[in-house]
């Protein structure tokens, strides 16, 4: 039954939906859909989000806004350098995650508290690394980087009208691989699905932050806003040089073709895989993801191929038909791109 919390409009999951998510994760977190459009989240989100939503903004602020697994560690990197006069230093020697407070990471707490248990040295650390990013960014100094996987239409009140905005797009195919072999790493979820039956979560908009495609929508609409940059993975995977230069009009910045070089050097795949400051090794020391991998994966468009049966292929290919009617919008591998300024 819809209900209002705040400024939202709420509807909790029914039993079936909760069924289905339990069938592919062993936590215990319960979730509502928040919005006209439903957009899933933990019911941790609740705890603060208003806080959120009444963010004070500043005009300097930028923030990198994407669905997950699409690009959106590539993109921090690429807009921190460009924004701070290419201070590769400095973006080695502080985490990314220092760097770019997560706007709702809080909304994981919940679920680190059971997976932690009576650990209270564990549990202070995880409790002070994930404080509300809305009480961390108040005093944190201009300018200010924010991350965030929300909609456009969650994101603080008035966003595009003084802050700015880099968002990144990915094919749902490649970002569903991305997302399955990335939740499998994180203890507190406990996966234990095979790829086919948490691709039936995927595109049933089961998963957080789901509807893929209301949350791409939404931003793409906005993409000739001038404090909106719209940006694909798969361009930044072409033509990643092209991509920065983007970026620094976007931010009205300029440099010569050497620090060029050298930023398209520092993100070149191999480097980016190895650089301890974006691997979310914080996360691994507080027992949050496994040992094993890293959170830079493969960085491969297109790779959703090694995944998908024939049967998934179908599927998908008529869930995202379905979902583009009447719109512009397309998903390429390609390189064939529909970007407009």
């Amino acid at each position: 039954m819809e209900r209002k919390h705040g400024a939202y409009t709420m509807i909790p999951f029914t039993e079936e939906e909760h069924a289905k998510y339990k069938k592919v994760y062993s936590d215990e977190r319960q979730f509502v859909r928040i919005g006209p459009s439903g957009y899933v989240l933990p019911t941790g989100w609740l705890a603060h989000s208003e806080d959120v939503r009444t963010m004070p903004l500043r005009p300097d602020d930028v923030f990198v806004a994407s669905y997950p697994r699409s690009g959106t560690t590539w993109t921090q990197e690429l807009v921190w350098l460009i924004a701070n006069d290419m201070n590769f230093e400095k973006a080695k020697s502080i985490p990314l995650t220092d760097r770019y407070p997560f706007l709702e990471e809080f909304i994981f707490l919940p679920s680190l508290r059971w997976l932690i248990g009576n650990d209270l040295e564990k549990l202070k650390n995880i409790e002070e690394t994930m404080r509300p990013a809305p009480e961390v960014l108040a005093s944190t100094p201009s300018p200010r980087f924010i991350k965030s996987h929300l909609p456009m239409s969650l994101l603080p009140e008035g966003t595009l009208d003084t802050a700015r905005v880099v968002y990144v797009a990915r094919d749902p195919r490649d970002v569903a691989v991305s997302c399955y072999h990335f939740y499998k790493s994180l203890k507190k979820y406990a996966m234990r699905a095979t790829f086919k039956e948490f691709h039936e979560l995927f595109i049933n908009d089961l998963e957080t932050w789901a509807p893929f495609f209301e949350h791409v929508k939404e931003a793409w609409h906005q993409r000739n806003h001038p404090n909106m940059l719209f940006l694909f993975y798969e361009e930044l995977s072409k033509d990643l040089g092209s991509a920065a230069r983007r970026v620094a009009d976007f931010l009205g910045k300029q440099y010569t073709d050497e620090q060029y070089a050298r930023l398209l050097d520092h993100l070149k795949f191999d480097n980016f895989q190895k650089n301890t400051a974006v691997n979310l090794s914080e996360y691994k020391k507080l027992g949050i993801m496994e040992e094993y991998g890293n959170f830079i994966r493969k960085g491969k468009a297109g790779g959703w191929r090694d995944n998908y049966d024939e049967e998934m292929i179908r599927r998908t290919e008529q869930w995202m038909a379905d979902n583009l009617r009447d719109m512009d919008l397309r998903f390429q591998c390609n390189w064939e791109f529909n970007v407009e300024k």
